[in-house]
């Protein structure tokens, strides 16, 4: 019989050392190495599991087959109940799919979890496995947001085989595993939440989910840098990756897809967290844009796409003078190099001295501006606080910004411009290829065709006219 022995494994690719490495020499990785005691699993149990990875059920042996001779399958989708959780699964949830749910302790996952059981365990089996709170505090949870469906079981079990035994027992139409990080398989040696008991936990479940057609969920820690804890081939196991995202002091979450096998990853969810659980957000732009403030510089209204939703949200900057000879970029919601290319055009091609000066961005409600378009608001929102110039209240701005201080056109424009005119902006200002894209406008909204970023500093002349008259 071989005895146990302690190795060394990377989290991001499972490389195995004998010793502690600085750097994985596997995937180049830093400091990525922890200690578990690893025992080599019997052949059977590796070929059994393997087995069940694929999908092939016991005993059972897998062929070669023609690709012309393969069926479409036909994956069967069910609601939530949820439409914004819908809509970032595209669509609810797909037989035999396995998707994981992570985000930071206390954001809310147990929450939208229990109020998912609510909302479709009166017309599904729905099986709640939970490895860190007892029955008790199950209750608690679900008398509290008023969870009360009358096929939901729940099991408090850490054991992945006396799980699967009583998942053969109950056979549910969906099954939610919190936390996969407190899962072990008795076979393995290593400690609960290792790199070797988490994939294998993983890899026993979606076999089973896979074999039977039964839709997973399974809920995944996050380490301090803000990835998924675990090997990162958990991440390559499932089949969709979903992020809770939201700051602890304000209310409103926001659930991305990072990876769908069965949709899109461009949709995002917005809840609201209140005393009853999360409720749906049916009105984004409008919670993003509540209690903005008016005639106030350094501040600019952005239409950013997420998916097929667009979004309105608010850029604010705040650019004051600095005494040290290496002034201070902040940057939230914003990526940092951006705002540094940014600062670069504008103080290139305008003259306007942003080197002397620190520089602090943020993006209101904790929305993250990923896409290029945002270039525009965030130009004029710097311009604005420079100048100490309001940008009109009731204007809104887009575009990605070129080197050369030129506009770039940005796609679904009419979509933009409908949200825009809708939430009662007036003055639309967008790159001049996009201003034929916008179809029919009421008497009260113009727009504000831009070839550069010098037609931009228009807006900030006629507010200049303005003041003075």
């Amino acid at each position: 019989m071989k005895t146990a022995k302690t190795v060394y494994t990377c989290r991001e690719c499972d490389y195995q050392s004998a010793k502690w490495l600085g750097r994985c020499p596997g995937c180049g990785a830093w400091n990525t190495f922890e200690e578990e005691t690893y025992s080599a699993p019997p052949k059977s149990a590796a070929s059994k599991s393997a087995g069940r990875l694929i999908g092939a059920r016991p005993g059972e042996k897998e062929h070669a087959v023609r690709f012309g001779d393969l069926e479409m399958p036909d994956y069967l989708r069910h609601s939530t109940g949820i439409g914004e959780l819908d809509r970032v699964l595209g669509g609810g949830l797909v037989e035999g799919s396995v998707i994981l749910l992570a985000g930071e302790p206390g954001i809310g996952k147990s929450t939208l979890l229990m109020q998912l059981c609510g909302q479709i365990g009166g017309s599904c089996k729905v099986l709640y496995v939970s490895g860190e709170e007892s029955r008790g505090q199950l209750k608690m949870r679900a008398e509290r947001l008023g969870v009360g469906a009358e096929q939901l079981y729940v099991l408090t079990e850490t054991s992945i085989g006396d799980i699967l035994s009583e998942y053969d027992k109950i056979k549910p139409d969906l099954m939610i595993v919190d936390s996969i990080q407190t899962m072990y398989a008795e076979d393995v040696s290593s400690t609960p939440g290792s790199v070797t008991q988490v994939r294998e936990c993983a890899s026993l479940i979606i076999g089973r989910a896979k074999t039977d057609g039964t839709s997973v969920i399974i809920v995944g820690h996050v380490n301090k840098e803000g990835g998924i804890a675990g090997p990162k081939v958990l991440e390559h196991m499932v089949d969709a990756v979903l992020t809770f995202e939201g700051e602890r002091a304000m209310p409103h979450r926001i659930v991305r897809a990072v990876k769908n096998r069965f949709g899109s990853t461009n949709e995002i969810g917005v809840f609201e967290m209140g005393e009853d659980g999360l409720s749906e957000v049916a009105n984004p732009s409008a919670m993003l844009l509540e209690g903005r403030p008016k005639g106030v510089s350094g501040s600019c209204a952005v239409c950013v796409m997420e998916g097929s939703r667009p979004l309105i949200a608010e850029v604010q900057a705040l650019v004051t003078p600095t005494a040290f000879p290496s002034p201070r970029r902040t940057s939230n919601g914003v990526d940092y190099n951006r705002v540094c290319l940014l600062l670069a055009v504008l103080e290139k091609r305008l003259g306007l001295k942003f080197s002397a000066c620190d520089v602090y961005l943020n993006v209101i409600g904790g929305l993250r501006l990923d896409e290029p378009a945002a270039d525009a608001a965030v130009c004029f929102a710097l311009i604005s606080s420079l100048r100490d110039i309001p940008v009109p209240d009731d204007a809104i701005a887009f575009g990605e910004l070129g080197l050369s201080g030129e506009f770039r056109s940005s796609a679904s424009v009419e979509q933009r411009v409908n949200e825009a005119v809708r939430l009662g902006f007036k003055t639309i200002a967008l790159p001049k290829r996009c201003a034929a894209k916008t179809g029919v406008l009421p008497e009260d909204a113009s727009l504000f065709p831009m070839t550069g970023i010098y037609d931009a500093m228009r807006i900030f002349r006629e507010k200049e006219k303005e003041s003075e008259a």
